[in-house]
């Protein structure tokens, strides 16, 4: 590989690293499991994966590779999910390292417009949706509260 190739890698790298890195700021910022650190050290190592698919080995079936990384990041992703009682947790957190493998894929394969459209749909998804499952969530409490004092005064 060329000097000017590897250093037009490090710059995906970075746009990768700092992909997704906004996504694991959500992440980090409600506590989970999953934050920051991993979610950038996923998309880093997915778009490094992908990118030396296509120039280390060109000879090579770069479909393999990209196989592999969905695959070893399912595994990732389920060591995150914890189920206690009746409760699954921290699925979105799975699927937002899923996702941000996604990105850095995009970016090793020189998909940079899409990786961003990636990151802000979702950002979005992380940040918008979740004020409209926190009101409904509060909806459906209020609503079983108001059931409960009803049973009760019976």
């Amino acid at each position: 590989m060329s000097l000017e190739l590897q250093a037009t890698i490090v710059l995906e790298l970075l746009l990768a690293a700092f992909l997704s890195m906004v996504i694991g700021l959500d992440r980090e910022r409600r506590r989970r499991p999953a934050g920051l650190r991993t979610h950038m050290l996923v998309g880093v190592g997915a778009c490094l994966f992908t990118t030396l698919s296509f120039h280390a080995f060109p000879a090579g079936d770069p479909t393999r590779v990209a196989s592999n990384i969905v695959t070893g990041i399912g595994f990732l992703g389920a060591g995150t999910i914890v189920q206690s009682k009746r409760q699954v947790r921290d699925l979105t957190t799975a699927a937002s390292i899923w996702a941000t493998a996604a990105v850095g894929m995009a970016v090793g394969t020189g998909s940079w417009f899409l990786a961003i459209g990636a990151v802000v749909i979702i950002w979005n998804i992380l940040a918008i949706v979740r004020r409209f499952e926190d009101k409904e969530r509060e909806a459906r409490a209020q609503r079983e509260k108001q059931e409960r004092e009803a049973t009760q005064q019976s």
